[in-house]
């Protein structure tokens, strides 16, 4: 197992970064300021700085099991319009980083979003002769119908651009799409689990295979910080309480146990099992 690639029985994960840094998080997380930070000595080194700066990734994963090739999420792409300056007209090598893996973009089976959120649906499509087209022409692109619903509803977040026209609607235009319930079964040891409250349809992955599991957070949390603060939202979730419940249920659940915890924004080393510190948690690496 290297920094980067996990095996869960015959499920091999590989993660693939777009961006990691420290730093930034506090418009995320506003409750994390420098000395909260500081109060959760385990966070330190790995996902946070001496002076109490948060780090933090966005990746894809790529779970590959003996049936199938699933991207789970797909990071903010390049040459697209965005508010946020840090992530505005990015010009990254995450698709020559992508293909290095070993994993060509037309041999995904399926990509999974846990949400509609920008930083999750930008590589859903690439610029090609000024349009835009699937990244991933040959798979299925599994979208939560509430998700997509809610989404639909609003069309665009005017808080960070035009992310359904760019990454969403070219994906409906090219027949790609399938709208699956949030407890979908993706493939075999693979299957959708619903976390609302981060947005309505938000989903997370559960893997199994070969007596182990693993969890993949999607957006239910942002960073390993949430585990010693649950109450802790993020100022882009929709419906604050509930994902404090999320959160409460889902660390409940895997807490002491086996699963390995994948947090889809975790800093490196990523990964981790969860335990009970006290009242609340910890992540252990």
């Amino acid at each position: 197992m290297t920094a980067n690639q996990w095996q869960i029985g015959k499920i091999k994960i590989t993660r693939v970064i777009e961006i990691e840094a420290f730093g930034g998080m506090r418009r995320i997380l506003p409750d994390a300021d420098y000395e909260a930070v500081k109060a959760i000595p385990w966070l330190f080194p790995h996902f946070a700085d001496a002076d109490g700066r948060l780090g933090a990734s966005i990746h894809t994963l790529i779970v590959e099991t003996p049936d199938c090739r699933i991207v789970v999420d797909t990071c903010v792409g390049n040459d697209k319009d965005r508010l946020v300056p840090a992530w505005n007209q990015l010009q990254t090598n995450f698709l020559s980083d992508f293909q290095a893996t070993g994993y060509a973009l037309d041999s995904i089976d399926r990509v999974l979003c846990t949400h509609l959120h920008v930083d999750h649906v930008g590589w859903n499509t690439r610029l090609q002769d000024g349009r835009w087209v699937p990244t991933f022409a040959n798979a299925r692109y599994l979208m939560g119908a509430d998700e997509v619903a809610f989404w639909q509803a609003g069309s665009d977040d005017e808080r960070f651009g035009p992310i359904y026209a760019d990454s969403i609607k070219p994906i409906f235009d090219a027949g790609l799409v399938d709208l699956v319930s949030a407890d979908h079964q993706v493939a075999p040891g693979v299957r959708m689990i619903a976390t609302p409250g981060h947005t309505p349809g938000h989903v997370s992955v559960l893997l199994e295979s070969a007596g182990e599991t693993a969890f993949i957070t999607g957006d239910m949390l942002h960073h390993p910080c949430q585990f010693a603060r649950p109450h802790w939202c993020a100022s882009v979730d929709h419906d604050k309480p509930q994902a404090i419940r999320t959160r409460t249920d889902i660390f409940e659940r895997f807490a002491d146990s086996p699963t390995l915890i994948i947090g889809t924004h975790f800093a490196t080393p990523t990964v981790g099992h969860l335990v009970r510190d006290g009242d609340v948690y910890r992540l252990d690496v």
